[in-house]
């Protein structure tokens, strides 16, 4: 596809649209400041299913559905598939809470040379000199804040094993991102309308504390559904190596995030760790980029 062809031109829209709305979600969960982080994951389960629900309806795309779902044995992937996701999302809404954005930048930052450590010792891929020293690069700058702070970035690394981790389950999984989305949040959907229940008999449920946060809360659930659509409209119609250069538009706004509007404080030690991972992307995508370019 031509790069200024009117399908491209909308799926590079698409693509800066799901991105920047997952750049901006530390601005929409911070409005959940003394609500639980695990309360808003439930909800974000439960209202993603419902309205996920909806959205495949309305696409008709029941089919691939039906047939994953008549075969439960199959579906192993898809429940840790869905484990992770919950994890990831959890651990990004705790960071949010906690005043901790900068470790959510750095967590994404860090995810595609994660995707890449684990291609290459779990499904044993090859990858090239310069993409083996990005990886090197990104865990010298770990081990820069270990040593030096004495503290191990753990949000970050949850971050980025949970979802990176993700990414290889999904790999081995035949359903399409809707498809998988809706059946994770669909295996969860039980314990998380359990969890709502006991909540709720106990007094602590937060649902129905204003009518503004019943509507966050159920919010979270679209919100989670719409750049998902948006990233798959762009995944169709743009090269992967344009979809991978637009990913670093999320945890680049979130950085931006954390030091305006959170005034989160940024040491020299954790601006050099920025910069080391800020150069090991770029000597990755350059590799990827000039293999790509050799191989067309």
């Amino acid at each position: 596809m031509k790069a200024n062809s009117p399908e491209a031109v909308k799926g590079v829209v698409f693509g800066l649209s799901s991105y920047g709305i997952w750049g901006c979600f530390p601005l929409f969960f911070a409005l959940f400041q003394g609500v639980p982080s695990w309360e808003v994951l439930i909800h974000r389960i439960v209202w993603s299913c419902i309205f996920l629900a909806i959205v495949v309806t309305v696409l008709r795309r029941w089919q691939g559905i039906k047939t994953a779902l008549a075969a439960p044995a199959k579906l192993g992937r898809v429940l840790a598939c869905a484990v992770l996701i919950a994890i990831n999302w959890v651990t990004f809404i705790y960071a949010v809470e906690s005043n901790q954005v900068l470790q959510s930048s750095l967590g994404y930052f860090l995810t595609p040379l994660v995707n890449v450590a684990l291609g290459m010792l779990v499904l044993k891929e090859r990858i090239s000199r310069a993409q083996g020293l990005a990886v090197f690069i990104a865990t010298s700058a770990i081990l820069l804040q270990l040593v030096t702070l004495g503290t191990v970035p753990y949000l970050s690394l949850i971050l980025a094993f949970s979802f990176g981790t993700y990414g290889l389950m999904r790999k081995q999984v035949a359903l399409d991102g809707l498809s998988g989305l809706f059946v994770e949040t669909l295996l969860l959907a039980p314990l998380g309308l359990l969890a709502l229940l006991v909540l709720s008999q106990m007094g602590m449920s937060h649902f129905t504390d204003s009518p503004r946060m019943t509507v966050l809360l159920i919010s979270s659930g679209v919100l989670t559904a719409i750049p998902l659509l948006l990233f798959a409209g762009a995944a169709r119609r743009l090269r992967l190596a344009t979809v991978g250069f637009l990913m670093y538009i999320n945890p680049s706004i979130q950085f931006l995030l954390a030091l305006t509007f959170f005034n989160e404080p940024l040491t020299a030690v954790q601006m050099t760790t920025f910069l080391l991972i800020w150069s090991s992307l770029a000597l990755y995508s350059w590799s990827a980029w000039s293999g790509r370019t050799r191989m067309a």
